[in-house]
Formats: structure tokens, C-alpha cells, sequence
């Protein structure tokens, strides 16, 4: 199982970011989707890091190699 780390950053005028690492594509936003709330859920912006990117096309990868069915 891969290391999955979230990280949340609070600024002195209350503005939070949290960046996620280790988890492939979308399932950040699974994962952090409590916190968010928690934090007023307000979501100003969204940006999806270069890992969330490589690990789902990695993940792509890998089931095209395994073939149909996989």
C-alpha cells in the first residue's frame, strides 16, 4: 500500500490550503472532502498536482499492459 499524506497549510488571515499526496487522480478529493467541509467548504480554487496526474496515467498504463478484463 502506498504512503497517502495530507497536508494542510492555515494562513495567519485564515485562508487554508491542503495538498495531498499519493493518491492517484481523482481520490483526492475523496479523501480530503470531510476536511474540506470542516474548513467551511468554501473551495476558492482547485489544482491538481503533477503526482495526482502521473499516478493515474501510471495506473492507465498498467491496465492496458494487463489487457481487457483486468
Amino acid at each position: 500500500m502506498e504512503l497517502q499524506e495530507v497536508e494542510v497549510f492555515i494562513a495567519p488571515d485564515g485562508t487554508t490550503r491542503i495538498e495531498v499526496r499519493g493518491v492517484a487522480g481523482a481520490g483526492c478529493l475523496d479523501l480530503t472532502e470531510d476536511l474540506e467541509k470542516a474548513l467551511g467548504g468554501e473551495i476558492v480554487e482547485r489544482e491538481m498536482t503533477a503526482e495526482a496526474q502521473e499516478l493515474l496515467q501510471e495506473r492507465v498504463d498498467e491496465r492496458l499492459r494487463r489487457g481487457p478484463g483486468s
